[in-house]
């Protein structure tokens, strides 16, 4: 009886506005009622049609017995309160009067509860069994507020209050559970809410379909769903069964009656139709047949599907055959994938590797073809003096042979193209000479035209192939046909011209198209570097200049600025005070306006490892070469640039990663400078690109570089000691000591000059610039000449004149006037604990300085001054997007586990989450509402946490932000997608709730799509460590949050998150199927939770909405917070 009563109270609120409801309908069912008995006591035949106009005339008038607040109590749980409650009217009146004639708008849900037509047999019974005043005996307004009180109070069958008819004088037997009473003959009036009628007269146990709250005289209609017989009485208990009430001892007349009470589930499971059961009518209860089920409050048994094990009196249908098929399938599909995913592009590439060897090898031919017939033209040249002469001979014979004998011809007579042919190999006839006659013909062209280049097209694939213009170039035959044409060409060109200058590519230029490159010269004056926040100098006072079609190498020992050097030129240096000047071309104007002419290799190879090379290098030359260049011009480039870098035998391979093996170390520091390389840059810089390359791979990029500079290019790299080869093939040098000072910039054919000239020679086989740094970091001790290392940028600054800062003169005096002193500087702990938190506070201020700069460097919009025009956000869209797609393509086998994970998952929820009729399943969505994010966040994941440097390189070369993160966010669209039908394969057909499918579906589809954009934030903002920690803690800690009740605090917070959301649109998809007899019980747990049935769509809207604006977010910080 106590947990009986707590689960009253629990439920009290739903159940109270519920009964309220009852309560007017009880009283307009009176109001019909007393115009029935008035019009059936006239005896008029026509009475009963004039009774169905009364009736339907006062429903007219019926919503404005409810008061609004009410019916806004009511809307949380019931749809359109005041039409369908009409409706309910109309039924019941219909039902009573056998009045077949209806209108009005009809209502699924409602129908199913309260529509009495189909079958009206225990009305009959019932009427039969009063003897005609049914309506007599159902409860007035003022008794049901009095049940609805006992209801709130827990007393619906524990202890009553006393009222006029049921109280310690007066207990009627229709008090008892399961009776009523009449009112008799007495006026009752109906909407009076304070005063209970007089019923105590004729009392009867309650009707079949009705049931008799304990403490009132009055009987109220169950719902359809429910199971309301009468009861029996139990000989060894002693209580009616099935209701577990007992009767009133001493009273041998007074039997069992029917349902005492209706209520939540839990509290009178015996009035819901059992589970194997269903029940047409409130007193009909009919077992399932074999192929069918019947759920708990079944009006009707449904068909199990072809597959579903449905023995008979089934609960439910046993779809795990589905779920395994599903299982099975996606199984075979994802283990397909994992074995075929590779060959989907390798084919492609096959195929394009193909073509682009039969293009090659034909160039090679044609290239070959024409040298041979360059050959034959020399030769044909020198013996053009001889030709002549025997032509002379020749004409000068015919005419004396003709005079002798016209008609005769010397047998040893040639024709003039013949003479022109060299003699006859021995062996070789007259005849097999005569096949030759295409030579005979060009020998003639070449005589009428020594320079022309017609007569020497050979038949290699097509015939007479000329040189075809790029912009008319369509197939890929094609394209790659001109483009190993033009390098071949190139080739030849540079072996006639061995000892290339820049002088003697310019003079190829007549030969060879090369477009010419807008140059860049960039000159710099006493460039300094001030950390802000430590007064730190990372620069100081540097000049000089670096100059198109030059090399330059920057070198120093480590801490000497050299990189930070080269983010000085670039703009690049965040939380620094730069003073100083740097002009391009003369002018004052910011590096970043040149940004699209400008390439920067940075130290780490920042490269994608599941791309190959020849992928790598061409989506950067779409994307920053000019929109407007032709496709065979940019095939073009990216060939140059693999035969120039040594590519060519792994064109075709994966980069790699650090989990999978691609190519070398070597070949991947060649495809990070490629990069840079193929979108034909004015400045080339290059941080370490030798670092951990052997001597011929360093060799080999140090040529491909050069031959960059003799096309215009400047280029500066910095190098770390490089070998004696690698160090004459530069032009400049700019030599940096500690502390970003100059010790020498000039070319580096005078250096040992300089330093000889201060006394610092270099020994006999000992490579200068390791000598240098060996001085520079304090190794080497210079001879006793009194000069010092720290010396070194002083008197660099007194032998070009540059002014020299007063504290540089003072600390050089310094330094010669404590030589020998070796004094200890003694400190107290006070002092350099200090110092220490003076340090510190300096290093926290020097990062402020430095992320609010780049914020600035970011947001700044610089003027555009490289004169070309890359493709625009669309177009870049495309290539991002047909990149990501092959990346992920390549990354199929990753997919499928995460795939096989969610199916797991799924599996195992759906088969330990069992649905609870009580909870409409909420346990099982609180799992998923779990499991399904987190798996979903941590893939997801993936997508930016291991791109996010190589969007940072691309984006300071210009590429478009916007474009990058929409082919990302496009792509996952498709995991967005799969992914909830995934799991939904298994986790439905093996927990098998009462909503659809695809209800199911588009809750998860929301869920995902939402939570899939907070990964994207948490992935570019977070290290991947603690983007992965907060992945998993925060899909757990919000769903422990949002399963809270609404009263509590940590309810109302979770009104504010995705889980929530997520949580009560599962729940209403499943509570909106629970009709009839479960309106209670829903109204209960929609109460407790704080869900509406209306709140369905705007869930859907909010994690929509949730999952836009959090990818905002994420491209926000995308673009705000880089690191460098």
């Amino acid at each position: 009886m106590k947990m009986c009563s707590q689960k009253w109270q629990k439920n009290n609120a739903s159940v109270r506005i519920f009964v309220i409801f009852l309560g007017f309908f009880i009283i307009s069912v009176n109001q019909i009622a007393a115009q029935q008995q008035q019009l059936q006591q006239s005896g008029n035949p026509g009475s009963k049609p004039l009774l169905a106009q009364v009736l339907y005339s006062s429903f007219s008038n019926f919503t404005s017995l409810f008061d609004p607040a009410v019916t806004n109590e009511l809307k949380f749980c019931i749809d359109d309160v005041l039409n369908r409650i009409t409706w309910i009217l109309k039924i019941l009146v219909v039902n009573l009067l056998r009045f077949d004639a209806l209108e009005g708008r009809q209502d699924a849900e409602w129908n199913a509860a309260f529509n009495f037509t189909e079958n009206t047999d225990f009305l009959t019974a019932c009427i039969n069994q009063t003897k005609g005043d049914v309506l007599k005996r159902l409860c007035t307004a003022a008794e049901v507020k009095f049940f609805s009180q006992l209801l709130t109070q827990g007393g619906g069958r524990g202890n009553l209050k006393p009222n006029k008819n049921c109280n310690l004088s007066s207990w009627a037997p229709g008090c008892e559970p399961g009776w009523a009473c009449s009112v008799g003959d007495n006026l009752v009036r109906l909407k009076d809410a304070k005063e209970m009628p007089p019923r105590i007269l004729d009392c009867q146990p309650c009707c079949e379909g009705f049931f008799c709250p304990r403490g009132l005289t009055c009987m109220i209609p169950c719902p359809l769903g429910a199971y309301c017989p009468i009861s029996d009485l139990d000989d060894d208990s002693g209580a009616c069964e099935p209701y577990r009430y007992q009767p009133p001892p001493g009273q041998a007349n007074h039997s069992c009656g029917g349902a005492d009470v209706w209520a939540d589930v839990m509290s009178t499971t015996e009035l819901f139709c059992s589970a194997g059961f269903y029940c047409p009518t409130t007193a009909l209860k009919i077992p399932c047949n074999k192929g069918h089920y019947c759920r708990t409050g079944s009006t009707s048994q449904t068909s199990c599907y072809k597959l579903a094990i449905c023995e008979s009196q089934s609960d439910n249908q046993n779809i795990t055959a589905y779920g395994i098929m599903f299982f099975g399938g996606i199984t075979l599909i994802l283990v397909i994938i994992y074995n075929c995913s590779d060959q989907v592009l390798s084919s492609r590439e096959r195929k394009y590797a193909k073509s682009r060897e039969r293009a090659a090898k034909s160039a090679r031919e044609n290239v070959q073809a024409r040298e041979k017939w360059k050959s034959a033209k020399e030769i044909a040249r020198k013996h053009a003096t001889g030709l002549q002469s025997q032509l002379s001979r020749t004409f000068s014979r015919k005419k004396y042979v003709s005079q002798q004998d016209p008609h005769k011809a010397p047998s040893h007579a040639r024709s003039r193209s013949e003479a022109a042919l060299p003699p006859l190999p021995l062996g070789m006839s007259h005849a097999k000479a005569k096949k030759q006659t295409n030579l005979t013909k060009m020998v003639q062209e070449l005589e009428e035209d020594p320079d022309s280049h017609d007569g020497f097209n050979i038949e290699i694939g097509d015939k007479n192939m000329k040189k075809p213009k790029a912009e008319k170039l369509q197939t890929k035959s094609q394209i790659f046909k001109y483009a190993y044409g033009q390098i071949e060409k190139e080739k030849a060109m540079q072996e006639q011209n061995k000892n290339l200058t820049f002088s003697g590519v310019i003079s190829m230029a007549s030969d060879i198209e090369i477009r010419t490159r807008p140059p860049i010269e960039v000159c710099f004056k006493d460039l300094t570097l001030t950390l802000k926040g430590k007064n730190k100098h990372l620069l100081r006072c540097v000049s000089g200049k670096l100059s198109p079609g030059r090399v330059s190498a920057v070198m120093g020992p480590s801490g000497a600025g050299k990189t930070t050097f080269l983010s000085a030129l670039t703009g690049k240096a965040a939380g620094c005070t730069m003073n100083g000047v740097i002009l391009i071309n003369g002018k004052n104007e910011p590096m970043q306006s040149y940004k699209k002419i400008i390439g920067f290799v940075p130290q780490d190879d920042i490269v994608h490892g599941n791309l190959t090379v020849e992928e790598n290098l061409w989506f950067s030359a779409r994307c920053r070469l000019a929109a407007d260049l032709p496709k065979p011009e940019k095939v073009l480039v990216v060939e140059r640039v693999i035969e120039s870098l040594g590519l060519q035998p792994v064109r075709d391979s994966i980069v790699g990663t650090v989990e999978k093996r691609g190519i070398s170390g070597g070949q991947r520091k060649r495809v990070n400078v490629g990069l840079e390389m193929v979108m034909e840059p004015s400045l080339l810089i290059l941080d370490e690109p030798t670092s951990g390359l052997d001597s011929s791979s360093s060799q080999l990029l140090l040529r491909a570089t050069r031959r960059e500079a003799l096309e215009g290019v400047n280029v500066c790299m910095v190098v770390h000691q490089p070998s004696y080869t690698l160090f004459r093939m530069f032009d400049d040098l700019i030599l940096l000591a500690k502390g970003g000072l100059t010790v020498y910039h000039g070319p580096v054919k005078t250096v040992e000059e300089y330093f000889a000239g201060i006394g610092i020679t270099v020994p006999d086989r000992v490579n200068p610039p390791d000598h240098f740094i060996d001085i520079l970091e304090g190794i080497y001790k210079l001879p006793s000449t009194g000069l010092s290392y720290k010396d070194l940028p002083l008197r660099w600054m007194l032998h070009n004149g540059y002014p020299i800062p007063p504290d540089m003169l003072e600390s050089s005096g310094s330094r010669a006037s404590s030589v020998g002193d070796n004094s200890a500087d003694l400190t107290s702990p006070a002092t350099v604990s200090s110092e220490q938190s003076a340090d510190l506070w300096a290093d926290v201020k020097s990062n402020v300085e430095q992320k609010k700069d780049r914020i600035r460097f970011n947001f700044l919009a610089w003027t555009d001054l490289s004169n070309r025009k890359t493709p625009g956000v669309l177009l870049q869209y495309k290539y991002f997007l047909g990149r990501v797609g092959k990346q992920r393509l390549r990354e199929a086998r990753i997919q499928a586990v995460d795939f096989l994970i969610l199916l797991l998952a799924g599996l195992c929820l759906g088969t330990l989450a069992e649905v609870s009729d009580e909870t409409f399943g909420f346990m099982g969505y609180l799992y998923t509402v779990i499991a399904v994010p987190l798996l979903t966040k941590i893939a997801a994941l993936r997508s930016f946490s291991l791109d996010k440097l190589h969007y940072w390189r691309e984006s300071a070369s210009g590429m478009s932000g916007l474009a990058y993160f929409m082919a990302k966010d496009t792509v996952d669209h498709i995991n967005t997608i799969i992914k909830p039908a995934v799991y939904l394969s298994m986790f439905y057909f093996f927990n098998n709730p009462r909503s659809s499918i695809l209800d199911n579906y588009l809750v998860l589809l929301c869920v995902v799509y939402c939570v899939t954009g907070i990964a994207y934030a948490l992935a570019i903002y977070f290290e991947p460590g603690q983007a992965q920690l907060w992945s998993v803690l925060l899909p757990v800690v919000l769903t422990l949050i949002a399963s809270k009740d609404s009263s509590s605090f940590t309810g109302k917070v979770g009104d504010y998150i995705y889980s929530k959301w997520a949580l009560e649109a599962f729940v209403i998809a499943n509570a909106k199927r629970y009709s009839g007899v479960w309106l209670i019980t829903r109204c209960g747990v929609l109460r407790k939770r704080g869900y509406a049935l209306d709140h369905w769509y705007p869930c859907l809207l909010k994690l929509i909405l949730l999952g836009a604006i959090s990818r905002c977010v994420a491209f926000f910080l995308l673009i705000t917070f880089q690191k460098k």
